[in-house]
């Protein structure tokens, strides 16, 4: 499995628990569901940068 996907997995499960958490605060769902998605975003950028390979360093000038 690929840290692309174990980050994404990881952030998923955090947004589930946030979503049931603000259920059981009595938030609307609607709004619930606004932030899952927004979240879902975040984590996708977050999840890009972070495990995106490095470029190799560029040749010594001579």
């Amino acid at each position: 499995m690929s840290s692309f996907s174990t980050y994404l997995i990881g952030f998923i499960v955090l947004i589930i628990g946030l979503a049931i958490a603000a259920i059981l605060l009595g938030v609307s769902q609607t709004w619930v569901v606004v932030g899952c998605i927004i979240l879902i975003g975040i984590a996708i950028l977050m999840a890009t940068t972070r495990t995106k390979p490095k470029d190799p360093p560029a040749p010594p000038m001579a």
